[in-house]
């Protein structure tokens, strides 16, 4: 079947993320549904009309344009395989456009309040406590995601270089240098667990009090405990801290190249986001200090 093979083609081609093929393989069935139903699927019936009807149907049923605009997305690149594989001559959805949506500022916590919550930590000695410190404070300080910092291996911290090598989407490493401070608090969790934990496996940087691996939704639910000292926060979540560091960076003067590369990010536009971010901190500080404002 076509959407079968373009997810093998994903996974074995291009080392797509278990995650994303499984979001790629809802937004496709849900095209063919629309489409045809149970019946086969036959891609050369597709025209943008029919593609456009979905994207008003989707609409209806009140999915947001972000999620519309993904669907599509996945759409958009299914044809593009086969086109690839001379399956079709030409993409019929390729000149479809999804709906307009506003790009949500990410959430971030003030550079102070960060300071505030990971002293508190750092009064807290057991395993746990240690533990968690290091992982808000290398979220904090490195900018690295969920999976990236739930994948660590003890060989992947050089503390002498004081550089992580992170292994990211679709298997690309980059290099995160890391500050004197961190590498205090990495070392610090490191003879706790070396005390404490007789059975910690042996490959993983991060393990759990009984010496197992973390898993994504741990780590999440530790950084949402910790976070939830800051009330204000809407979202508490991993992906908080990776939004904090780089408005940190770029409030603090950084180019937004280097920020780009420290996020592992494909393209300049997935990091532009944060100027926005960046920007609404500037006209906050303007009106609050400026006599005329």
């Amino acid at each position: 079947m076509l959407i079968e093979s373009f997810l093998q083609y994903l996974q074995h081609e291009k080392n797509y993320s278990l995650h994303t093929i499984e979001a790629y393989k809802n937004d496709l069935y849900c095209f063919k549904r629309f489409a045809n139903g149970e019946e086969t699927f036959d891609p050369h019936a597709v025209d943008a009309a029919l593609a456009r009807k979905w994207i008003v149907s989707l609409m209806g049923d009140e999915y947001s344009p972000l999620s519309v605009n993904r669907k599509l997305s996945s759409l958009k690149s299914f044809f593009k395989y086969l086109c690839k594989y001379r399956v079709i001559e030409s993409s019929p959805v390729r000149k479809v456009a999804g709906p307009k949506a506003n790009k949500p500022l990410p959430h971030f916590v003030e550079d102070a309040e960060m300071e505030r919550l990971l002293l508190a930590l750092e009064t807290d000695g057991s395993f746990e406590g240690k533990r968690d410190t290091a992982i808000l404070d290398l979220f904090y300080c490195t900018g690295i995601r969920c999976a990236e910092l739930v994948g660590l291996k003890n060989e992947d911290v050089d503390f002498h270089a004081q550089l992580i090598k992170v292994t990211g989407k679709r298997n690309k490493q980059r290099l995160i240098p890391f500050s004197k401070p961190l590498k205090d608090v990495l070392q610090s969790y490191l003879s706790a667990k070396e005390e404490e934990i007789q059975a910690a496996d042996p490959r993983r940087f991060f393990v759990r009090a009984n010496g197992t691996p973390l898993s994504n939704s741990v780590v999440y639910r530790i950084v949402k405990k910790r976070l939830s000292e800051t009330p204000h926060l809407s979202k508490k979540s991993p992906h908080v801290l990776r939004h904090t560091f780089a408005t940190s960076m770029l409030n603090n003067g950084a180019d937004l190249n280097a920020v780009k590369e420290l996020l592992g990010h494909a393209s300049l536009s997935s990091t532009e986001v944060y100027t926005h971010t960046t920007f609404e901190e500037l006209k906050k500080a303007y009106h609050q200090a400026h006599p005329r404002a």
